[in-house]
């Protein structure tokens, strides 16, 4: 990037582009996070009691361990004792009021606002993406500082909580905080009056958001052969839950669930921040200890019934944030995949010729054949994502879960990935698909299950999702 950006009192900017472009990278220059050839100057105000300070909040949460390390692992959520091992969500706020030298009081209202005043004495790890993003929020909203830059302030937040944000956004705008909101999202605050695309390395301001057109080209490559085939079911029932509860101490987080999935069904899975869809998930996945304390069927058989963690992964493929935070950083883009057919989050041991050639055959198909050798961490959010659907059905599985997996991607992307979704399941293969805006889904999706406050609230067929 070579690039010139002015920005003055009283403007609050959005920076999009696609996946990729340096919108990230830029924003971390202007935060002084990373270093650039050239000049970043930054003007504070000294008549305003707001911190003269740039508060950078990264897309995704980096948080650590009493001990201050970020050693953790994906099953390590559902397991309350190691739980123990982070702060809560109160902890947190504390120290960071602490630091900052904050009122307490001043954070309850945005708490309220977010809905997440519940999650006081939730421990980090615990957190899902959505709840970690919230975290994020109330610290920048709470702080309030002179410049604001949030990347992807929308990532797994529900519409009410969407909504509420822009609200609360405005609050602080009005108090004198200019914003730089990294989003390709079409819903904004009011308070925004500015717009900026980076394209092949430029900067393009206007006053007006263009409106651009995302729709794609049809993927044109042949689906490999041996994903034409169905998946080998192992039993005519997926899932079968009856009356499921589920609880840490005193908080029950799901009641009395009763759901029942078939083979080739595809299913929508819905629900405000806090529902209970991940712990729901991490039934079905085998990762939650609880499960064998309920009447839970997975792929025919009851739970507890002597089958290991791994005997339900080799049915299920998996896409989720929480998995993504915890994927192997020193994996390449080709072992990446590859440790799909032992559901390792690294490869670690030789592939036979036969699995090494479905390697490569979902490399080409993907478009990913000039980042094979590359560091899955080095790739574009977008394409990180691709490698890791390549990853989930490189062993055909009986049951393909996405849990909103276009978290953090453009419109086209998004469009681009939901139609490699439709073409993929259209051998039979049954789906679970978690996501929040209506919008942007597959199209093969054929029933919706509808959480609230983890309950079922509803199930319904639907006949078209627009």
């Amino acid at each position: 990037m070579d690039l010139n950006w002015t920005i003055n009192t009283g403007e609050n900017w959005v920076l999009f582009g696609k996946s990729g472009s340096g919108k990230t990278s830029l924003a971390k220059i202007i935060a002084g996070l990373e270093k650039a050839i050239g000049e970043v100057n930054i003007d504070f105000k000294t008549d305003t009691n707001l911190p003269p300070e740039v508060l950078f909040v990264e897309s995704w949460y980096q948080f650590k361990n009493l001990e201050g390390v970020a050693n953790f692992y994906y099953q390590q959520r559902y397991t309350s004792q190691q739980a123990k091992d982070t702060l809560t969500v109160h902890a947190e706020l504390v120290g960071y009021g602490k630091e900052k030298g904050l009122h307490f009081d001043k954070v309850e209202p945005i708490l309220e606002a977010l809905n997440f005043s519940s999650f006081a004495s939730s421990q980090l790890i615990e957190l899902s993406s959505g709840e970690h993003k919230k975290l994020q929020l109330v610290k920048a909203l709470w702080l309030k500082p002179q410049l604001l830059i949030i990347d992807q302030p929308y990532t797994g937040l529900d519409a009410a909580s969407r909504k509420n944000l822009n609200i609360l956004l405005d609050e602080v705008s009005a108090k004198g905080v200019q914003m730089i909101l990294i989003s390709n999202d079409a819903e904004l605050p009011a308070s925004i009056n500015r717009y900026a695309e980076i394209k092949d390395g430029q900067i393009s301001v206007s006053d007006i958001r263009k409106i651009k057109s995302f729709s794609t080209e049809k993927h044109n490559r042949e689906i490999p052969d041996f994903l034409k085939e169905s998946p080998v079911y192992s039993s005519k029932n997926i899932i079968k839950m009856v009356d499921v509860n589920i609880s840490y101490g005193e908080k029950q987080v799901l009641k009395n669930i009763n759901w029942e999935v078939k083979a080739g069904e595809k299913w929508l899975l819905q629900g405000h921040n806090g529902s209970g869809k991940s712990t729901l998930l991490s039934l079905v996945n085998g990762d939650h200890p609880q499960s064998y304390a309920n009447e839970l069927y997975l792929f025919g058989k009851r739970r507890g019934s002597g089958e290991s963690i791994w005997d339900i992964k080799q049915h299920i493929g998996l896409i989720s944030p929480e998995f993504h935070w915890y994927f192997d950083a020193s994996a390449t883009v080709w072992q990446s995949i590859a440790s799909g057919f032992y559901d390792t989050v690294g490869l670690f041991q030789q592939l036979p010729y036969t699995k090494s050639k479905q390697v490569d055959e979902l490399v080409e198909y993907f478009g990913l054949t000039a980042s094979k050798n590359e560091l899955l961490k080095s790739l574009p959010l977008g394409k990180q994502r691709l490698v890791l659907l390549a990853r989930t059905i490189i062993k055909n599985p009986e049951l393909l879960i996405l849990d909103e997996p276009c978290q953090g991607l453009d419109q086209q992307q998004t469009q681009h990935f939901n139609q490699l979704i439709d073409e993929l399941c259209s051998n039979g293969m049954t789906l679970i698909y978690v996501g929040h805006f209506e919008s942007q889904l597959p199209t093969c999706i054929e029933k919706r299950i509808l959480l609230e406050k983890g309950e079922v609230k509803s199930t319904e067929v639907i006949e078209e999702l627009i």
